[in-house]
């Protein structure tokens, strides 16, 4: 890539200007006009600067291409561009800090660097930069010189060489030289936080720029463009390494490099691959193991004699086989969707289907969903898969299908934690949780199945102080009128009897449930 060995642009020119300007009206009374001023220019510079950053990337990504491909002879200019971004990124963080740290002195712990309260605000930058309360500003100065002295040692060019001094300098302006100030001083006493954030930026701007410049260098150092070959060597290339019985090895065996006016001739597993093949090997696998690949390639010089290269590779032929896992353990239950992972190793999912003798089998997403009707009898699901072309069945995976579990029955509640809890019975309860409740649930009492049931109907039941039992019956799962009457009347101690519970699940067979003693507490 061509270095750039033209001067400043005329924007980098017309920035420069412009801050010069903007620095020599800090000696006047800072109006909110000027302030803002200072926030175009500052939007100005950060453009700058990110187009400066994005050209940079560009050439640090060149660099590791040409690093990767010749990395012998590009190393030791890839090592300092290395540096020189660790360099560059350092300094820049370091701005990028002072930045934040000047703002939150104005405007506070909750400032926003994008939208700045009090940019006429005179004392944030020497409270953060100056002593007594602070001593960065002597810091910053002695990371700018450092990272100038790192830059001039790689740049020869005179011109360059004074615009980075200039962009550089840490020597104070000649009045503040006069009144015994030195740099820091005279950058940030008594400068509004406005013009500071625009001279942090600027320093950024210069930066980048700066990077660029000894980027573009030590790209022109490397002849890129001159690859040598010092040495020639066969490859074999398979399409894969592990094949499956039946499909075919296929594999592409070529020199490293290649002269286009010949073509070498190939020797394989003790026979001649045929010129027309350009280099492709393909054999049938019929059986499973491990398999050679050997032979030479043999091609002329330029003096008519011939050289042999020799190659060895080996492939793997293995059984034809699948990967079929429930999600729910090893068993399918009938009447709802079980869960089925199906994948052969090497095949994609678009290259599967799978059938099964009980019940439904279709896909969903990245699993299959299962649905055996038979209680009883075995599930077979057979997975075929597109080999090479072919249709090949490759799994017949077994499963038992059970009927689902007996459910149970609960009351859901809610703790002082806005959590979602579920209570079964037994214990103590409270009375204004089973007001709250709307009525009973039911499900499976298992982490691994979310079954829901819907419940169908159930009774109460209650003894009053004369041993009268008093019942009330509820057609579906809420709580009747009666039954709320009979639980507003139960004081402490008491209990409530839920029985006769009829649920239904999704296998639409109705089941009773385990009745339920409620302790109120």
């Amino acid at each position: 890539m061509p270095a750039s060995n033209a001067p400043e642009t005329p924007r980098q020119r017309l920035i420069g200007l412009m801050y010069i300007l903007l620095l020599c009206m800090l000696a006047l009374n800072v109006s909110s006009d000027v302030l803002y001023g200072f926030d175009l220019v500052e939007d100005s510079l950060s453009r700058s600067t990110e187009n400066s950053h994005a050209q940079n990337r560009s050439l640090y990504n060149e660099f590791e291409a040409y690093y990767a491909s010749n990395p012998e002879k590009t190393e030791a200019w890839y090592q300092l561009a290395q540096e020189l971004q660790q360099r560059s990124d350092a300094i820049y963080q370091l701005i990028d800090s002072l930045k934040w740290a000047v703002v939150r002195e104005a405007d506070g712990k909750k400032a926003d660097i994008n939208n700045v309260k009090r940019t006429d605000n005179l004392d944030a930058a020497a409270n953060i930069m100056l002593p007594p309360s602070g001593k960065k500003g002597k810091a910053l100065k002695q990371a700018i010189e450092e990272y100038r002295n790192h830059i001039m040692e790689m740049v020869n060019d005179p011109l360059k060489r004074k615009v980075i001094q200039d962009n550089f300098s840490t020597t104070p302006p000649e009045k503040a030289r006069k009144q015994g100030q030195d740099w820091e001083t005279a950058m940030f006493e008594n400068m509004p936080v406005g013009a500071v954030l625009t001279m942090f930026t600027k320093l950024q701007n210069d930066i980048r720029y700066a990077e660029g410049e000894v980027l573009h260098i030590l790209t022109n150092n490397i002849d890129v463009g001159d690859f040598r070959v010092n040495q020639i060597k066969a490859y074999v290339i398979p399409n894969a390494e592990n094949i499956v019985r039946g499909g075919v090895y296929r594999a592409n065996i070529i020199l490293s490099a290649e002269d286009s006016t010949q073509r070498p001739e190939i020797m394989v597993n003790g026979s001649t691959l045929a010129a027309d093949k350009n280099g492709v090997y393909e054999v049938t696998t019929s059986r499973s193991g491990v398999f050679p690949v050997e032979g030479f390639i043999e091609m002329k010089r330029g003096d008519g004699s011939t050289q042999r290269l020799p190659f060895a590779q080996q492939y793997t032929v293995v059984e034809p086989m699948a990967t079929v896992s429930n999600t729910m353990m090893n068993v399918l239950y009938a009447g709802i969707d079980n869960k089925i992972s199906i994948s052969v190793p090497g095949i994609t999912n678009q290259q599967i289907s799978a059938t099964s003798n009980n019940g439904s089998l279709s896909p969903s997403g990245q699993h299959w969903i299962a649905k055996p009707t038979n209680i009883g009898k075995e599930c077979i699901i057979t997975v075929t898969a597109n080999v090479d072309g072919r249709r090949q069945v490759v799994s017949n995976t077994p499963f038992r299908v059970r009927p689902l579990p007996e459910p149970r029955a609960f009351i859901e509640y809610k703790d002082n934690n806005g959590i979602t809890r579920r209570y079964k019975g037994g214990s103590g309860f409270s009375k204004a949780l089973l007001l709250d409740a709307p009525g009973i649930t039911a499900a499976l009492d298992d982490d691994l199945l979310d079954v829901s049931f819907n419940v169908l109907s159930f009774q109460t039941l209650i003894y009053d102080s004369m041993g009268n039992t008093l019942m009330e019956v509820s057609q579906g799962g809420r709580f009747s009128d009666r039954q709320i009457l009979q639980i507003r009347g139960l004081s402490r101690g008491k209990r409530l009897w839920i029985s006769n519970i009829r649920a239904v699940g999704p296998d639409r067979v109705e089941q009773s449930l385990a009745p339920m003693e409620i302790i109120i507490n």
